[in-house]
């Protein structure tokens, strides 16, 4: 059974995502983090991905388009604790600096 990661504002700026962000989830995660992100209030916003349990290239374009929107709507979008999965498809694919914190303003 698929089940979609669970994506909330933890605290104040802090979304925190649990679950599995793979080719059977992105579509799904990619709206639910959206409407998360556009919904916090917080000058700067940090996607903790500790809870994140499962991950592959689909999971990390959502990552990718999170950040994007974060330089669209000229906000501080960064993410913390990536599992070392996701950050291996990021070398392999040459985009891991994208997701290094961009400066915003």
């Amino acid at each position: 059974m698929i089940k979609t990661p669970t994506i909330s504002e933890a605290s104040d700026g802090r979304i925190a995502v649990t679950g599995e962000l793979t080719f059977a989830t992105a579509r799904e995660a990619r709206q639910i983090g959206l409407l998360v992100l556009e919904s916090s209030r917080a000058e700067r916003i940090v996607v903790d991905c500790a809870g994140v349990t499962r991950a592959d290239s689909a999971g990390l374009a959502v990552l990718l388009d999170w950040l994007a929107w974060g330089r669209r709507k000229a906000r501080a979008v960064s993410l913390t604790n990536l599992p070392e999965s996701l950050v291996a498809i990021a070398k392999i694919s040459e985009v891991d600096e994208l997701l290094q914190p961009a400066a915003v303003g």
